[in-house]
């Protein structure tokens, strides 16, 4: 008797999907062509595979991934056979030691999410960056008045500061930056990178919205909070044709209104006190619920490995799940429909 109710999606069916996408389908021929000596091993799509399966399920090491694949006949099914976690430790050098394949993965899924979507992704973008907390440790010492320590297990992570967020009040961490662009409108990333904890975000402002445009993105204006509340910032954002939506430090909550800007700081050309740049201000939220949303369902966090190029492509691989999915849905469900 029919019930009304629809099956619901599995991550398997995700997996599988994913790996059937046109996007995917191509970094796999391509990985798989620079297979040309030495023991056959496992295929792309298994590994790949494995790689999607490690973030949509939220696992954050390789060991946990090749265990959950090892006693789940629906994942070996999607990927075709069952890789060993050694086999996914070899892949992510290869995939670290041949980037251009994984970028032009990422710049296809934003092209096919343009043609999704349409003209409004990437309009309205707001930045902002996350903490990644180093998986080593960043003390200066061995132990507690004990001697100084010479070597550092993660030697590309440093200390920086975070703000407070929930019942974790502010303060210093140890490890790495994740900086992100994402749109307003969907909260899908746009471009990111990641960077050294002692790095201050703002500077990474010009290189994020050079790479949303690179990508064919045409934003118009940028949200960012107080931190970004620089001369500097407001002149690279007004030379790459975009306004910013930027809070004044130290500003009273019932400011004066001021005239109509000319650009600049103090002036700027959508005025602080107006319903429109509120409005654009409070969809800055976006790139805060991206980070929640990569940490909690994406396995963003903990990081489990160490060094800058290897939690990159960490940062990489969850990104490509997260947007991977997003255009598998779009395209499942038309937009205008």
């Amino acid at each position: 008797m029919a019930t009304g109710k629809v099956a619901r999606r599995t991550v398997v069916s995700d997996v599988a999907a994913l790996l059937d996408s046109p996007e995917i389908a191509a970094l796999i021929a391509e990985l798989d062509a620079l297979r040309w000596t030495g023991r056959k091993g496992f295929g792309a799509r298994a590994l790949v595979g494995a790689c999607l399966t490690k973030s949509l399920f939220g696992l954050p090491t390789w060991t946990m991934t090749a265990a959950l694949i090892a006693e789940h006949p629906g994942l070996q099914a999607a990927l075709g056979e069952t890789p060993s976690v050694w086999a996914m430790y070899r892949f992510a050098r290869k995939l670290r030691e041949n980037r251009p394949a994984l970028n032009a993965c990422l710049d296809a899924c934003a092209a096919a999410l343009r043609a999704e979507y349409g003209d409004d992704l990437g309009k309205d973008v707001a930045i902002d960056a996350s903490d990644l907390p180093a998986f080593g440790n960043g003390h200066s010492r061995v132990s507690e008045g004990g001697p100084e320590r010479e070597r550092f297990s993660d030697p590309d992570a440093s200390w920086g500061h975070r703000s407070a967020v929930g019942t974790r009040g502010a303060g210093g961490f140890f490890g790495f930056k994740l900086q992100l662009a994402c749109c307003t409108w969907t909260g899908l990333p746009l471009a990111w990178r990641v960077e050294s904890a002692r790095h201050h975000e703002s500077k990474f402002v010009a290189p994020l919205l050079d790479a949303v445009q690179a990508r064919g993105y045409c934003p118009e204006t940028c949200a960012m909070d107080k931190g970004y509340d620089a001369v500097r910032v407001y002149a690279e954002c007004e030379e790459r044709g975009v306004e910013p939506i930027i809070p004044l430090k130290g500003a009273k909550k019932n400011q004066p209104a001021l005239p109509l800007g000319i650009g600049g700081r103090l002036f700027p050309r959508i005025p602080r006190h107006t319903d429109e740049w509120k409005t654009l201000y409070s969809r800055r939220r976006a790139v805060e619920s991206a980070f929640a949303d990569l940490k909690t369902h994406y396995g963003l966090t903990p990081l489990r490995v160490r060094c800058l190029e290897r939690v990159a492509l960490h940062a990489d691989l969850t990104l490509l799940a997260r947007l991977g999915l997003a255009l598998s849905r779009a395209r499942e469900i038309p937009l205008a429909a």
